[in-house]
């Protein structure tokens, strides 16, 4: 049987192709410019656990492809990843994830998009805040 890519193989095809930003980084970009959408790429559950960046948007890995697609149905699509011009930074629990997300983006044609290096624990452990989902 023929060996196929791993989780981890894909994220470092991500990570060559995408930026990494710290957490500082990124909340500066967010401060700089309150355009900037966060996505968080956990599903919804494991999101509740870790806690959500405020203003964050919670779109799962498995769902962004399609929320982001803009010939699919737009009840299918999300109004905010309509603008390919516009700052995105993805997010998820430890940053694999959210790497593979950003890259789907960028492949999308997505011009500024990177990825928190961590993710949101980083986030947290750099002391900023989060919230916990509704």
């Amino acid at each position: 049987m023929a060996k196929g890519i791993t989780f981890l193989e894909l994220v470092g095809k991500a990570r060559e192709n995408v930026p990494a930003i710290s957490s500082a980084e990124a909340k500066e970009k967010m401060e700089s410019n309150p355009n900037t959408l966060i996505i968080d790429v956990q599903d919804a559950k494991d999101a509740g656990a870790c806690g959500l960046i405020p203003s964050s948007k919670n779109i799962s890995l498995g769902m962004l492809p399609i929320r982001a697609d803009l010939e699919l149905p737009e009840n299918l699509r999300d109004p905010d990843l309509a603008d390919r011009t516009r700052p995105v930074i993805i997010t998820c629990g430890a940053g694999g994830q959210a790497a593979l997300g950003a890259y789907i983006l960028k492949l999308m044609g997505f011009e500024d998009v990177s990825f928190i290096e961590g993710g949101t624990g980083a986030w947290k452990e750099a002391g900023y805040k989060v919230e916990t989902p509704a």
